[in-house]
């Protein structure tokens, strides 16, 4: 395991100036702006209508911040994945600076899905989803999104879009659109506690 880490100053800095990182192949790490830049709209947020059925049965077990570095593993868990030691490390150690959180579910004492991300004023930087049963990263969005329209949260940042995203309202912004609501949320004092 590498000891190697992002500085959270740099990290949180990176995010206030609409950079993430993700580790490449070459175990460098990229950072990325997209043009257009993929949110969702919190004030419409569209929950489709097969999972609302499906959210009737509650079906999991919701927790927040109780395995970070768990639900971090899970999203890496797959063919080709940008979270490497460095990225694991770094995100850890913010998670225990308060800055980075997850959204789990569990099924009895397993968890079988979840998504993590960053939080800055009042914007949420939704970084990496998985699902080991079917809906369980699904539940955990709608459960993200809630926690963040509860506490008076204004940007929920996808990165990029998916169809999986798009069928929850996810929408895509040009850069500069981005920015200015970046810049409104990280004037906030909002927490995601």
């Amino acid at each position: 395991m590498s000891s190697k880490i992002i500085e959270p100053s740099f990290l949180l800095q990176a995010y206030s100036q609409g950079l993430f990182p993700m580790g490449l192949e070459d175990g460098e790490i990229g950072w990325f702006s997209p043009d257009p830049r993929g949110i969702f709209p919190l004030d419409a947020f569209h929950v489709p209508h097969g999972l609302k059925r499906f959210l009737k049965k509650s079906p999991f077990d919701v927790r927040i911040n109780t395995h970070f570095r768990e639900v971090m593993l899970g999203c890496a868990d797959r063919d080709s994945t940008w979270i490497d030691d460095t990225v694991l490390e770094s995100y850890c150690y913010l998670h225990q600076l308060g800055f980075a959180h997850s959204v789990e579910t569990w099924r009895e004492d397993h968890l079988v899905g979840g998504l993590y991300g960053v939080s800055i004023g009042g914007a949420f930087f939704g970084e990496s989803m998985f699902s080991r049963e079917s809906n369980a990263s699904s539940v955990a969005l709608v459960t993200l999104v809630e926690h963040l329209n509860a506490r008076g949260f204004v940007l929920l940042d996808t990165q990029w879009t998916t169809p999986h995203l798009k069928r929850f309202g996810a929408q895509e912004i040009p850069r500069r659109d981005y920015m200015d609501r970046l810049e409104k949320a990280l004037g906030m004092l909002v927490s995601f506690k």
